[in-house]
C-alpha cells in the first residue's frame, strides 16, 4: 500500500524526474520547499518513492537503449559509439535484460567425467596424510 504524500513531495518527485534532470536541489526549489529545508531530509523522506520512480524511469528508457544497439549495427562509425553502447548496456542490465549464455551438454552415456579436484592452497598440509598413512609434518 502506498503512503499519502504531501503536495510538495509529489511536486518534488515530478520535478526530480522532469525539468530538474535528477538534481535534488533544483527539484526542491521547483517543488516549493523553503530555502531552510534540508535537501537530505527531503531525499530521506522519499527514499522508497525515489527508488521506485528510478526503476520506472530506467524501464521507460530501455527502448532507447535497445535502439542504441540497432543504431550501432546500422552505422558502426558514429562518434562516441563505445560510450553510447556502454551506457545502453548498463541500463538494460539494471532492468534485468542481461545477456544470457547457454551451455548445451550432450551425452551418449550416463557418465560424465569431471577433472580431479585440486587442493585448496590455503589448507594446511597437516590435513593430508603421506603414503604411509601418517600426517605430513
Amino acid at each position: 500500500m502506498s503512503r499519502v504524500l504531501t503536495s510538495n513531495q509529489k511536486a518534488f518527485l515530478t520535478h526530480l524526474f522532469g525539468e530538474a534532470y535528477g538534481d535534488a536541489r533544483v527539484a526542491k526549489r521547483l517543488a516549493g520547499y523553503s530555502d531552510e529545508t534540508n535537501v537530505g531530509d527531503v531525499l530521506a523522506s522519499l527514499k522508497d518513492e525515489i527508488i521506485d520512480k528510478t526503476k520506472l524511469f530506467l524501464a521507460e528508457n530501455a527502448p532507447k537503449a535497445a535502439f542504441a544497439f540497432i543504431s550501432a549495427m546500422e552505422d558502426p562509425t558514429q562518434l562516441g559509439l563505445r560510450d553510447k553502447l556502454g551506457a545502453a548496456k548498463e541500463i538494460l542490465d539494471r532492468i534485468g535484460l542481461v545477456k544470457t549464455e547457454r551451455v548445451s551438454v550432450e551425452t551418449t552415456s550416463g557418465v560424465m567425467l569431471l577433472p580431479p579436484k585440486r587442493r585448496n592452497d590455503e589448507e594446511n598440509d597437516d590435513d593430508y596424510e603421506n603414503e604411509e598413512g601418517r600426517p605430513n609434518s
